[in-house]
This record gives C-alpha cells, sequence and structure tokens, in this order.
C-alpha cells in the first residue's frame, strides 16, 4: 500500500456517532476521539486534519451546536495536527456570535455548515449564512448531496460573493447508492468566480473512475482531500488518491496544494504532527 504522499485533510470529525436510526453498533464504529483522529491520520501521512465535532451535529435536529463548538476549541487548541470548523447552526442563533469569535482564533480555519443534520433547507437560510462568510471572508465547507443541500443550491451564493470560497462536501454524493454522482462536478462547473470546489470526503469516491471522471471535468485544483473520518476509516479514503489514476502531480494538489492555497503553508507547518 502506497501512503507516501503527504496530505492535509480538509474535512473530518471526531467524537460519538449518535443517530437515532442506526444500531448502536453502527454508532461504534463511527466514532473516535481526538487522539484517534489524529493516530490514523499519522498513520498514512496525513499531517493535518481540519475537524468539526460530532456533537455539533448529532443527533439529527436534536445537536447542540454551541458546546459541540466549544468543546471542539478546547479539545483542538489541546491537540497537534488538528485545526478546526466553526460550526453554524442558523435554528441556534448564538451559533453566529461563537463562530465570529471562534474565526478570530488561530486554529479556526472556516466555517462548517450541515443543513440535513440541522434539518433546514439551505434555500431558506442561505443568504443569512453567506453574508455573514462574505463578512469574514471565510471558506466555508458544507455538507451537500442530499435534499436541503443540493449542490446547485450554494451557485447563486458562490456567485453572490466572489470573496467567499464554497467546498462541497462529498464529491459523488446524489442522494443515495441510486442518486446522480456528477451534482458537485456541475456546481463546480457554474460558479463565475471559480469559488466553488469539492472534497473526496464520500463513500461514492471509492467508486472506481470517479475521481479520475472528476479530474478530467473541473481539474485536479477544485478537487481537496477529505475523509469523513471516523465515519470513514482514513487509510482507505488516502489509498484511493495514492493509487488514483491521474498524475503524480494531479494527487498533490488534491492531497496538499490545493488547501495551501485556501489557506497558507504556514498554517499547516504549524499546526501539522509528525
Amino acid at each position: 500500500m502506497t501512503n507516501s504522499s503527504q496530505a492535509i485533510d480538509v474535512h473530518a470529525h471526531y467524537g460519538n456517532y449518535e443517530r437515532t436510526d442506526a444500531p448502536s453498533l453502527i454508532g461504534q464504529f463511527c466514532s473516535g476521539d481526538a487522539r484517534t483522529v489524529v493516530q490514523r491520520a499519522l498513520d498514512v501521512n496525513i499531517s493535518t486534519t481540519i475537524v468539526s465535532p460530532l456533537a455539533a451535529l448529532l443527533p439529527r435536529g436534536q445537536s447542540n451546536t454551541y458546546s459541540g463548538n466549544q468543546e471542539a476549541f478546547e479539545v483542538v487548541s489541546n491537540t497537534p495536527g488538528l485545526l478546526q470548523w466553526a460550526v453554524i447552526n442558523p435554528l441556534e442563533s448564538r451559533s453566529f456570535a461563537q463562530a465570529e469569535e471562534l474565526l478570530a482564533t488561530p486554529k479556526c480555519v472556516g466555517i462548517k455548515l450541515h443543513p440535513e443534520e440541522h434539518v433546514y433547507p439551505i434555500s431558506e437560510h442561505g443568504n443569512a449564512l453567506f453574508e455573514f462568510a462574505a463578512k469574514h471572508n471565510a471558506v466555508v465547507l458544507v455538507h451537500s448531496g442530499d435534499p436541503y443541500s443540493l449542490p446547485e443550491d450554494f451557485v447563486p451564493y458562490a456567485n453572490r460573493h466572489p470573496n467567499i470560497s464554497i467546498i462541497l462536501a462529498h464529491l459523488g454524493n446524489g442522494g443515495g447508492a441510486s442518486g446522480d454522482p456528477t451534482l458537485q462536478v456541475r456546481a463546480v462547473q457554474r460558479a463565475q468566480h471559480g469559488n466553488i470546489f469539492t472534497d473526496t470526503s464520500s463513500a461514492r469516491s471509492l467508486a472506481p473512475n470517479l475521481i479520475e471522471w472528476a479530474v478530467s471535468e473541473i481539474g485536479a485544483e477544485k478537487i481537496l482531500f477529505g475523509t469523513d473520518t471516523p465515519l470513514y476509516f482514513t487509510a482507505m479514503q488516502k489509498i484511493r488518491i495514492d493509487e488514483a489514476a491521474i498524475s503524480t502531480a494531479q494527487k498533490q494538489q488534491i492531497l496538499w496544494d490545493n488547501a495551501v492555497n485556501l489557506w497558507d503553508a504556514e498554517l499547516f507547518e504549524r499546526n501539522a504532527v509528525c
């Protein structure tokens, strides 16, 4: 197995996977504390992982975003190798002010939105969310591919706010196993300012040819590496890029360069774990 390429994981979590619609054993399998997340990253040469706490997202429609963010601030501050997304839930209004405070701290790199777990259509709250993001020149990671968060629904906000960057999570996710795998790619293509990206943090991205097709459609420069760990096994996601039928330079873009271009190399050098 090839793990020689150093990587930055832009989409990860830590904590307990609490789903009322899943067997308890699945919850155990998909849970992992910060130490576990960092160790799995180290095992496959991922030097920095950007996390949001599962406690800020789950259980669906019942999470406490504020307390999850606060816990993550403490955990990430004390865990080399981790950086933080500030989760905003528009149904929990105090999460806006909290995110503003977190964005001013050195280990918080942007905003995480999850309309599906927080149970709201992005069309109803997108104006407020992306005006806030634009005020802070933020990078925004959004869950995408399900009814409340279709990739195409984010395009108008990206076009309206050229100073923000939107990462559409879960390349190939189109609402389940039988869904349309092209949704994220088509949204990237519709961005007037080139400020929409996607990440590889999906089970669908493991399918033969999807990564390769996406690179041929939008270029490797629009795809970032993400694992969605601990929901998925970090090494599985990493080797999919290491062994993809694309050039070494394109792998480098996905695994490292694109994250450095969105933020800066010094941020990752300062927070890397070896």
